[in-house]
């Protein structure tokens, strides 16, 4: 193809991409302002004219890409479309903020503007920078959820790019996306792309072991299709008899999140018993009680399959902190399978998907899951007043594992208040306000006084007692588990002079080291640690020479490092767990092919890098 042609097929491409978001804004709720989105697509067109990526491509096709990720999988208006398309315009042309602002508005340049002051990663080289990058992130954020919500885009394009670029880039990119980006995205209710974020991740940082459970996944495909279509069939039918506009729908276990289940409870992929799960998502009849008609299907389902007994989740009544809105049952299928099936409205899966956009949209009828996302804005606000707070208070602030639970308590006066797992009086202490959190001296949990660092428990109804007197002391800091207490403790500590207010840049670089060991290195290879470290989980049937024959696989491997081995047998079932380092991850995947072969050894697998 010469220049010409190629030329013409890009520009081609260009039109269809451009014309396909213009067709999925057209098909949204938005007010249709498709002039305007023209204008903001010519003008970015023209002038990233020339100017290539490093795979060779146009420019024009990621700020493309950002703007259909936000139209089509986050939902967003004009105004953020527009925005998408020319947010790295005054970072790569001529053109300035007041220009984008003269031309396509206010609102639009802020976006723009915000997205310029975060447009390099947050994790610097130096601790001055890494302290200063969170700042603006967190400040954008606080201005205008828009522009975080565009940079989540932005990121997601990235990493689906990633490939393209070096070792070291795609693995510090794909650590700060891990570490900020996912989380983030989860607690703004972007669950399905929290989902992709984390599976590329996985696949950049752990590429053996996300290579065996996508290869284990694809295997048995075949068999969980077969599966499901037996466990859905009396489902639809019953559905179908009772007049439910429905739609079911399988699903498949990410490969990240079979990885944490696997870390969190030492299994192997074949007792992770809820790989297949279901979804049933309806359309209420006019005028029905949504909430009623998800328990409608409930009771159908189990009517047919056994429920297990303590694997019913309601998230109808009390949506989660992210806004999430759903009715969970896992139930015996067919073979002996356990299978969950969620049940959601159209509504309550839109919102699940597309998190905080949708809620705009639901909004004027329906405020319960908006309300849980604008009370941890509110948090945020509330960190990021307070001057001496730290990257790792802030990161916590808005961490959700996907397997961490939340449950609600009850103030004195029967109101309902969501809290995660593990906090204590303390904790709620300070949820309910700083100065009872300040003045705390004890509690009482369902009438019974208990100390601060009580821990709660779902249904408890607690009272905080207070003294005028009591001031906050630094062992409360071991009482309490959420950033917003703990964040409060240490400004009144440092207001009060009981501990001292360390240099921000170096508790901003500690902070972040605890996350990732090579921060502030400027390069993974120049750490003090080899470049990766890992831990094998390795199970089998115990033989004669079996630990000889291991040691000596591992220690025949080129630059590998044994730093611990622990292994136990018990009935006849032997089982290592052994810390090695290694130079390359070429070596690390050599050597987790060779364990495999050992005679008697059923599973490899690695619980955890360093």
């Amino acid at each position: 193809m010469n220049k010409e042609e190629r030329l013409k097929l890009e520009e081609e491409q260009i039109n269809k991409a451009f014309y396909s978001l213009v067709d999925d804004y057209m098909a949204s709720r938005h007010s249709k302002k498709k002039d305007v989105i023209i204008k903001a697509f010519n003008f970015a067109k023209k002038a990233h004219e020339g100017i290539r990526r490093i795979s060779g491509e146009p420019y024009i096709y990621h700020p493309l890409a950002v703007a259909q990720v936000c139209c089509k999988e986050i939902g967003l208006g004009s105004t953020s479309i527009c925005a998408a398309l020319l947010h790295d315009v005054t970072e790569d042309t001529d053109y300035t903020i007041d220009d984008i602002t003269n031309i396509f508005g206010e609102s639009v340049g802020r976006i723009v503007e915000g997205m310029e002051k975060i447009s390099g990663g947050i994790f610097g080289e130096k601790a001055q920078e890494q302290s200063e990058n969170m700042s603006k992130l967190v400040i954008s954020m606080s201005e205008d959820i828009r522009v975080i919500l565009i940079k989540i885009a932005d990121r997601l394009v990235n990493m689906r790019e990633l490939d393209k670029e070096s070792t070291n880039k795609q693995l510090k990119i794909a650590e700060e996306t891990e570490f900020i980006y996912a989380p983030l995205a989860h607690r703004l209710g972007l669950f399905s792309i929290k989902t992709e974020l984390e599976d590329l991740c996985f696949k950049y940082n752990f590429p053996i072991e996300y290579k065996f459970i996508q290869e284990k996944l694809d295997k048995e495909r075949d068999k969980r299709i077969e599966l499901y279509n037996k466990f859905k069939e009396p489902i639809t039918t019953r559905l179908e008899e009772i007049g439910i506009n429905f739609d079911m729908k399988m699903r498949i276990k990410s490969p990240y999140s079979i990885y944490k289940k696997m870390q969190a409870k030492k299994i192997t992929i074949d007792e992770v018993y809820d790989i297949l799960g279901s979804r049933i998502v309806f359309e209420p009849a006019d005028g029905a009680d949504e909430k009623l008609e998800c328990w409608k299907i409930y009771n159908t389902i189990t009517e047919i399959y056994k429920p297990h007994p303590n694997r019913t989740r309601d998230w109808l009544s009390n949506p989660k902190q992210s806004g999430y809105e759903a009715l969970h049952v896992t139930v015996m299928g067919p073979e002996g399978y356990w299978i969950e099936v969620q049940i959601r409205t159209h509504r309550m899966d839109d919102i699940a998907e597309k998190g905080l956009a949708a809620h705009w949209n639901y909004k004027q009828d329906y405020s319960t899951s908006e309300n849980k996302i604008e009370e941890w804005l509110n948090t945020v606000n509330e960190l990021l007043k307070n001057p001496d707070t730290d990257a790792m208070h802030f990161l916590e602030s808005f961490k959700i594992s996907e397997h961490e639970s939340e449950f609600y308590v009850f103030t004195p006066k029967g109101e309902i208040k969501s809290v995660s797992a593990g906090a204590t009086a303390l904790d709620f202490a300070f949820l309910i306000h700083s100065d009872i959190g300040y003045h705390a001296i004890g509690a009482k949990v369902n009438n019974k006084l208990v100390p601060l660092n009580y821990e709660l428990h779902s249904g408890d109804q607690v009272e905080i007692l207070t003294a005028e007197k009591q001031a906050p002391k630094e062992e409360w800091l071991k009482y309490v588990t959420t950033a917003r207490a703990k964040d409060k403790i240490i400004f009144a500590l440092k207001k009060s002079g009981a501990i001292k207010s360390e240099n921000s840049s170096k508790g901003v670089k500690s902070s972040l080291m605890k996350l990732v060991p090579w921060i502030g290195s400027g390069n993974k290879n120049n750490a003090e640690q080899p470049l990766f470290a890992t831990q094998f989980d390795i199970r089998g049937i115990d033989r004669k020479k079996m630990v000889h024959d291991i040691v000596r696989t591992i220690s025949e491997a080129n630059d590998a490092n044994i730093e611990k081995i622990t292994f136990e047998t018990t009935d006849g079932v032997f089982q290592m767990n052994v810390s090695i380092y290694v130079s390359q991850t070429s070596d690390l995947q050599k050597l987790y092919y060779n364990l495999q072969k050992i005679e008697g050894i059923t599973s490899v697998s690695s619980i955890g890098a360093r």
